[in-house]
């Protein structure tokens, strides 16, 4: 399916099966390939095209301990503020493994380019954008 990909099909799996949950007032999941009525109506209410769900933890999904990832994604936080990008803070589980649950955010107004390009910075090996309609994608980045 990647086969340009260095990643281990074991975990493109995982990432195409975790439950990306975006919090805020009105809560919702995202899942890699699922048209979400939910996403199209946070896009309006952004008023925005696409979204990209990217995390700052466990740079190339390797563990770096609570406190890391912590201030990973406060910086993360601070960063999309800075850029006066719209946000909502989020958290990607898979259903069945045993990886903790990665904090995250739905990042509104970020083309796709931008979206790989703040991905590879924060080292990740993947991110899930959207276009306008509203159908997460893994967009792997390694």
């Amino acid at each position: 399916m990647f086969p340009d990909s260095v990643i281990d099909a074991g975990l493109i799996q995982a990432y195409r099966e975790t439950h990306y949950q975006v919090h805020g007032a009105e809560p919702f999941t995202l899942r890699v390939d699922e048209p979400s009525a939910a996403l199209a109506a946070a896009h309006k209410r952004f008023r925005s095209d696409c979204s990209a769900y990217i995390t700052a933890c466990n740079p190339f999904s390797e563990d770096v301990g609570a406190a890391s990832n912590a201030q990973r994604h406060a910086d993360l936080g601070l960063e999309l503020s800075r850029r006066s990008l719209a946000h909502v803070e989020g958290i990607g589980q898979h259903p069945s493994n045993q990886w903790p649950g990665e904090a995250s955010y739905l990042v509104f107004g970020l083309k796709l380019e931008a979206a790989k390009t703040l991905g590879r910075a924060l080292k990740q090996n993947a991110i899930v954008w959207s276009d306008a309609d509203a159908v997460p994608r893994l967009i792997l980045l390694r």
